[in-house]
């Protein structure tokens, strides 16, 4: 089944739940590999209101993740503030793009999630986005994110 289908990428949701993701137009690579960047950053500090990374493939520009819900049919422009805020605020990941449509909800838990992290920046301690978006390196933190 497909949930997405546009010319920057293709999204289908598996018969097992999972959500693939190919991505492809302009800068496609840039963006398959900051969100791999900033989903493995999410997961190394215990963000649980993301899609956790299962799969990736770079040759095929396609990743494949857990399953965050369904997408939001309405929610305040208050809340939906406070949740890209605390995201920044908790995990220094500033979307870049945060609007209701990567707004989603697990009925499992009754949580918000957060999806589609191929324009967001991992800032550093001051808020401040470093040269080319996304550090691999995340202050505090040895190793890659």
């Amino acid at each position: 089944m497909t949930r997405k289908d546009t010319e920057y990428s293709h999204v289908r949701v598996g018969f097992d739940g999972r959500v693939h993701k190919t991505f492809r137009g302009l800068n496609a690579r840039m963006r398959f590999e900051t969100e791999v960047a900033v989903l493995k950053h999410l997961e190394e500090l215990g963000c649980d209101y993301v899609p956790r990374l299962l799969e990736v493939d770079p040759g095929t520009l396609t990743i494949v993740t857990s399953n965050c819900g369904r997408k939001v049919d309405s929610i305040s422009d208050r809340k939906v503030k406070e949740l890209f805020a605390t995201l920044e605020k908790d995990f220094r990941v500033r979307h870049e793009d945060p609007f209701p449509r990567n707004i989603t909800y697990r009925q499992q838990d009754g949580r918000f999630c957060l999806i589609d992290f191929e324009f967001a920046s991992i800032v550093d301690e001051n808020g401040e986005v470093p040269p080319g978006g996304v550090s691999l390196k995340v202050p505090g933190k040895t190793g890659e994110a």
